[in-house]
């Protein structure tokens, strides 16, 4: 061991002392953070710009040295964890006398009891013990390589957990009892196209927004709880409309998650970017949990409808077929948002014709804000030059300063009300910064939301956004660097 480290030492003088020896000889240049990522570990973590370099850096190089011990400690490695903003690695051993290996590669040891092998083996007992306790009062357990021991979490009364760590035949200090709040579940994404279940029927969702939701009022009156497609509690329908509408939205659970896609029933997904309107003529193409996926075109707007139930005004007509079961799915116009399945005449066998509730009156009745994997689309440029000229031609003008990482709400944190128009906005920082620029849109149901925004390099930023009448503010944010920024805008009103 000594000898090959020796030679590793010289083998690396070796090449320094070498005339015109490359610097690409020695280690790679550590790669790139993603952008993203730094912000967020200066968020979460409460790190500098420099702080996450330094500790990504750490961490790297805790990992080589981790997988280096793990194999010569042998049955005396008990575990490793780095700790401060350097990512100082400790290294857990059973055995005082192989401290010396730990500590020659720079690690900080500590003499345990149990060997890592000796835990894992613990964990696998509790894995196959018969009688699992409920979850709601043993949420988990696993091995927690700082206290040396195998840790069974106990919501409430501890008895269960002690119950069930003895029907696992595991005694002595190996297992530690911990009492916690913790009620984990599964998390699950919301898409459009999917099936969901209020009560005993089976619709399909239309699209994800803010907080659950939208599909056809048809499906359910306010209040009906739902299940997801896989039988999970999903939430209850927050809104309703029909007939006259047919219109609704569900309001989910913490543990579903909406996601700006449409399922195509191919394996995949379809990214929804906004919600422009298609045009009499154009294609659509509908996804529902019945027929899966079939387009047409639109044939007519502003249609009415004499159901049954009632009669339905404002909807779309299309030469596309649906099914039972389709109702509330997603309809798309290429990346574009269109509206949700209400009714029909036909099959998918023979053709028909449906009808769908346009999604703009949808997210406007119940001030719902559309998830997009742009967070909107903001509309079109006219042909030729960019008509917005920062910051001279806008006629609200706020100024400010801001430090590097940190965040403006414009022109005051409750916001602005504007009517349904075209809402125009830059933002100007410091030479060689980086300002991003949001606007958010209030609602009972989600608060504040961002329905556009302007991100990327540069520190010049500009917004142009329709929507519908509500309450309005705009977020500047330091991405990078810092100093004094200029936010001028235009809204209707």
């Amino acid at each position: 061991m000594k000898r090959a480290i020796l030679l590793d030492a010289l083998a690396a003088l070796l090449v320094l002392a070498l005339p015109g020896a490359s610097a690409a000889a020695g280690p790679p240049a550590p790669a790139p953070v993603p952008t993203g990522m730094v912000q967020a570990m200066k968020r979460d973590l409460g790190l500098s710009d420099a702080d996450v370099r330094v500790r990504l850096d750490g961490e790297a190089r805790a990992g080589r040295t981790d997988a280096r011990l793990r194999a010569d400690l042998g049955s005396a490695y008990a575990g490793s964890w780095v700790s401060g903003t350097r990512a100082r690695l400790t290294v857990a051993v059973t055995d005082a006398g192989r401290a010396a290996v730990a500590r020659r590669f720079g690690a900080r040891v500590t003499v345990v009891r149990h060997s890592a092998a000796a835990l894992a083996t613990v964990k696998r007992a509790l894995d196959r013990a018969s009688a699992v306790p409920p979850a709601a009062t043993v949420p988990g357990w696993y091995v927690d390589v700082r206290s040396n021991s195998v840790v069974v979490l106990a919501n409430g009364d501890e008895r269960d957990a002690a119950a069930f760590v003895a029907a696992a035949g595991v005694r002595g200090s190996a297992v530690e009892v911990v009492r916690t709040d913790e009620a984990p579940r599964p998390l699950h994404d919301i898409r459009g196209g999917d099936a969901y279940y209020p009560g005993p029927y089976r619709c399909s969702i239309g699209f994800p927004v803010g907080g659950g939701f939208v599909t056809a009022g048809h499906c359910g009156s306010t209040g009906t709880p739902t299940d997801g497609f896989n039988r999970v509690t999903m939430g209850r329908v927050a809104g309703s409309s029909f007939p006259g509408n047919d219109y609704g939205w569900v309001r989910t659970e913490s543990t579903w998650t909406p996601r700006p896609w449409v399922n195509d029933y191919a394996g995949g997904v379809v990214a929804v970017a906004g919600s422009a309107e298609a045009a009499v003529g154009a294609s659509v193409c509908r996804s529902g949990s019945t027929t899966g996926w079939h387009c047409g075109t639109i044939q007519a707007k502003d249609s009415t409808v004499n159901y049954p139930d009632g009669v339905v005004t404002g909807l779309t007509r299309t030469n596309a077929c649906a099914e039972k079961g389709d109702s509330g799915g997603s309809w798309l116009s290429g990346d574009q948002a269109q509206g949700v399945t209400s009714g029909g005449s036909g099959n998918c066998g023979t053709g028909g014709t449906t009808y769908f509730q346009p999604v703009g009156e949808i997210l406007g009745a119940y001030g719902l804000t559309l998830v997009t994997t742009g967070g909107g689309t903001p509309n079109p440029p006219p042909p030729g030059p960019d008509p917005i000229t920062c910051p001279a031609d806008l006629p609200n003008k706020r100024t400010g300063t801001l430090a590097a990482g940190t965040t403006a709400l414009l022109p005051w944190n409750s916001g602005f009300t504007a009517i349904q128009g075209e809402h125009t906005a830059c933002v100007v920082g410091p030479a060689g910064t980086d300002f991003d620029l949001y606007l958010e849109r209030f609602s009972i149901s989600t608060d504040w939301t961002v329905v556009a925004r302007s991100t990327g390099s540069g520190s010049t930023k500009k917004l142009r956004w329709t929507d519908a009448y509500g309450s309005y503010r705009y977020r500047v944010v330091a991405a990078a660097g810092a100093g004094a920024y200029t936010l001028t805008y235009r809204y209707p009103g």
